[in-house]
């Protein structure tokens, strides 16, 4: 069932399977929809007005050795270290091909949300973000957004908090 957002224009299908789950999830989060695309996190801060640090941008790395994906939800003023990662995972990871995030996520890349997706994952959370109060997340298009806190990230995604840096 799709809903009317603010604004008064019902959402893309993409966005709408965002908002969706995130009523699924029990989440009264409300996803927007810009009139312009904003593919990078400096783009979506000056579309909201806030930092470039408080665009949760969702990366996805698949496991070099299982082919396990792994989405990787971070600051948007941050950059992932893959050694770290790997470390973590125990594993080599190396960035998802468009082919990779779309067919475990449902969406393609420049949206891609952190809940919502095709495929179950491991999800890891970038620390830094519980230095934030408000955050903004892309939902599933690169003109959609929805705002949230790192606690709200953390309890939809069930991810594992650490320093991705």
């Amino acid at each position: 069932m799709s809903a009317v957002p603010p604004g008064g224009r019902p959402l893309s299908d993409a966005a709408q399977r965002v908002q969706d789950a995130l009523v699924a999830k029990g989440f009264a989060h409300r996803v927007i929809e810009l009139d312009f695309p904003v593919k990078t996190a400096q783009a979506a801060a000056d579309a909201v007005g806030c930092r470039a640090a408080q665009i949760v941008k969702s990366l996805v790395f698949r496991g070099e050795n299982s082919g396990r994906p792994v989405l990787v939800v971070a600051s948007g003023a941050n950059r992932v270290n893959t050694e770290s990662l790997a470390a973590l995972l125990g594993e080599p990871v190396a960035m998802g091909n468009p082919k990779f995030v779309r067919e475990v996520t449902g969406f393609a890349i420049g949206g891609i949300p952190p809940v919502g997706h095709a495929r179950e994952m491991f999800v890891v959370i970038d620390e830094d973000l519980f230095e934030i109060r408000d955050l903004w997340a892309a939902a599933g298009h690169p003109n959609s957004l929805f705002p949230l806190t790192a606690d709200d990230l953390a309890a939809m995604t069930g991810g594992r908090v650490t320093n991705i840096r």
